[in-house]
């Protein structure tokens, strides 16, 4: 009996030891100075780096929103730019920290890949772009096309699941980038470019006379987006997923880059908690308690993130359609901060 206790009690310390070593990701961070963000880098809206190497887009906010979060900081951001083919790779091995590069969750990529998806903050489908002059106004119509895709990706299955639901022949042009993919399209190689239809309205602009494209209405998958982590290091997972439900929260509760300050001074308890004047909720993640004050203070809330990056503010015009909060029609919804 006394030789069970005993090795129950090791059992214990052993196991608490592998959750001390697992959760380093934080402290390796705030040792160098620097967040490595995995982005995109050729996606205009997300993740693009402009002549002189500054970044802008969705996906780029977010990285510097965790910067903020952990250095009041954000430019302490690398960002590395990834391929959809060596994206996983570049988490897993370490090289980057996070994965913020609109990235499709799916069961496959959440158990086999050694990565955990923090949530979505991009509710997206793929869609098809075409040349006006091919007069289709559905995808239903694109029987024996020639369709250009990036290889390596969910869409490409869901391309060939697609055709195949529907009876229709499919002439698949495989690429290693989207940058080729949409260069072959637009050299007219291919009837129809596919890939995220928020995408789709970027990769448009890239085109030689964007006005001879459109993109069609029929969206033939579900493509939840969101940044993604390594397994086994669960504090980084809740810093990362809760950095998400702050800028959601804010943006609920009317909390802006511009009023923070002022708001700083509310007698609502809600926002007296996000921004860290109320309780100890930063301590918990590590972090100071007032992380999210400072993080909305230098990249705004869900909203403002959104607006200049894709929707009404930007090139893009995306409506927020799914993406709008939950008390506006839309699928974004976070927990409280409590």
């Amino acid at each position: 009996m006394k030789r069970s206790i005993v090795t129950i009690a090791l059992a214990t310390l052993v196991g608490l030891g592998a959750s001390t070593a697992e959760a380093q990701t934080l402290k390796t961070v705030q040792q160098r100075g620097v967040l490595n963000c995995g982005a995109n880098g050729n996606l205009a809206g997300f993740g693009l780096p402009d002549a002189q190497g500054n970044w802008t887009g969705f996906d780029v906010d977010y990285c510097r929103a965790i910067a903020a979060a952990i250095f009041n900081d954000p430019t302490k951001v690398k960002f590395v730019p990834l391929t959809a083919k060596d994206r996983f790779t570049a988490l897993q091995s370490g090289e980057v920290d996070v994965l913020i590069r609109n990235t499709t969750w799916t069961s496959s990529r959440d158990t086999t890949n050694g990565l955990n998806f923090t949530g979505v903050n991009y509710y997206d489908g793929q869609g098809f772009l075409v040349r006006k002059a091919l007069n289709v106004s559905s995808a239903l119509e694109l029987n024996d096309a020639a369709v250009c895709v990036q290889q390596g990706t969910t869409t490409e299955l869901n391309l060939a699941d697609y055709f195949r639901t529907n009876n229709m022949k499919l002439k698949t042009v495989t690429f290693a980038t989207s940058d080729e993919a949409v260069k072959a399209y637009d050299a007219g190689r291919c009837d129809a470019y596919t890939t995220d239809a928020s995408a789709l309205y970027a990769e448009r602009l890239r085109t030689a006379t964007p006005d001879d494209h459109i993109v069609l209405p029929d969206i033939i998958s579900k493509e939840p987006l969101g940044p993604s982590v390594r397994h086994g290091d669960d504090q980084w997972f809740d810093i990362v997923r809760w950095v998400n439900f702050w800028l959601i929260n804010a943006e609920e509760l009317g909390v802006t880059k511009a009023n923070v300050d002022a708001q700083m001074k509310s007698d609502n308890p809600e926002i007296r908690r996000l921004l860290g004047v109320e309780g100890k909720y930063g301590e918990a993640f590590g972090l100071s308690n007032d992380f999210g004050a400072k993080m909305i203070k230098h990249v705004g809330n869900y909203g403002e993130i959104f607006d200049r990056n894709l929707g009404q503010a930007s090139r893009m015009k995306i409506s927020r359609g799914l993406n709008a909060l939950w008390t506006k029609g839309g699928l974004q919804y976070a927990p409280p901060v409590r």
